[in-house]
C-alpha cells in the first residue's frame, strides 16, 4: 500500500534548507516556481483554521492519504478495521516534521480529522495537517495547537461520505499534484508543494528576493515610482547595492 522514497540523504538535504525556506513567502515561492514552468504548485483554497501570524511559515515533508466517495452504507463500527485503515496507519507512521496531507476530494460534508486525531498528529511530531476537504471539531483543533489547513468545516465524521483507501501515494490536493516526500511550504496565504530539488532552489534564492522586495516596498512607501523600482532599473539596483551591501540576484534556472 504505502510507498515513499526517502532516506538519510533526503532528510539531511531538507534539514539543511529548512530555515532558509521558511524565510520565503508562498507568494515568492509560487512566483519562482512559475518562472521554472511549475504552474500548479499552489493548493487552492486550503487555508489555516487559525492564522499563523505575519511572517511565520511551516516547512515539512508531505505524507499523503487518499479518500474516495463511499459507494454504499457504512457498516457497523469495527475497531480492528479502523486501526488498519489508511488514515490511521498513516497517522501512526508520521515522523517529526511531516505534514499529514489528505485528498478528501474537496468534499465539504465529511470531517476528516477532529481534535483527537489532531492531538495524536501533534504528539507524533507533525508540522501540520492539510485537508483537501473538511475537518470537524474546528474550535477544539485550534486549542490543540497543530496548524491545520482545510477547505471547509463540517461536524460530520469522514465515514458519512468518504472512505480512506491508500496512503503515501501521489494525490491531487486542490489542483496540485502532491507526491510523498514533496516539500510543503505554508503560511497564511496557503500552501505550495514542490520536489526537494526545487525546494533547494527556492531556499537558495528566495530569501534574497524577500529582502529586495522589502526594500522596494519601503521605497514605494516613501514616494518612489513603480516605473523605477518594481522591478528596479539598473540605477535602482545600484542604489540597492549601495544601501544594503547586497547585489540584486538574477538566479539561474536549476
Amino acid at each position: 500500500m504505502a510507498g515513499i522514497s526517502w532516506g538519510p540523504d533526503e532528510a539531511a538535504r531538507l534539514a539543511a534548507i529548512r530555515d532558509d525556506l521558511a524565510g520565503v513567502s508562498t507568494a515568492s515561492a509560487c512566483q519562482m516556481l512559475i518562472g521554472l514552468g511549475w504552474r500548479n504548485a499552489y493548493l487552492r483554497g486550503l487555508l489555516p483554521l487559525a492564522p499563523l501570524g505575519l511572517g511565520r511559515r511551516i516547512v515539512g515533508r508531505a505524507r499523503t492519504c487518499r479518500y474516495l466517495m463511499r459507494r454504499g452504507p457504512e457498516g457497523p463500527h469495527d475497531p480492528v478495521a479502523r486501526r488498519r485503515s489508511a488514515e490511521i496507519a498513516l497517522i501512526e507512521a508520521i515522523e517529526p516534521g511531516d505534514v499529514f496531507c489528505v485528498d478528501a476530494l474537496g468534499v465539504p460534508t465529511a470531517g476528516i480529522i477532529g481534535d483527537i486525531l489532531a492531538t495524536r498528529l501533534l504528539a507524533r511530531g507533525a508540522a501540520a495537517a492539510v485537508i483537501h476537504g473538511a475537518v470537524r471539531d474546528a474550535p477544539y483543533i485550534k486549542e490543540v495547537g497543530l496548524p491545520v489547513f482545510a477547505a471547509a468545516v463540517h461536524p460530520s465524521h469522514s465515514g458519512r461520505d468518504l472512505v480512506a483507501i491508500d496512503y503515501d501515494r501521489p494525490i491531487d490536493m486542490a489542483g496540485a499534484q502532491v507526491v510523498p516526500g514533496d516539500v510543503l511550504l505554508a503560511d497564511d496565504e496557503g500552501i505550495v508543494a514542490m520536489p526537494l530539488d526545487l525546494a533547494e532552489y527556492v531556499a537558495a534564492h528566495g530569501p534574497a528576493k524577500e529582502r529586495l522586495e522589502g526594500w522596494i516596498r519601503g521605497k514605494i512607501a516613501a514616494g518612489g515610482s513603480v516605473h523605477d523600482y518594481y522591478p528596479p532599473s539598473p540605477e535602482k539596483e545600484a542604489e540597492y547595492a549601495r544601501e544594503t551591501g547586497r547585489r540584486v540576484e538574477h538566479p539561474p534556472h536549476p
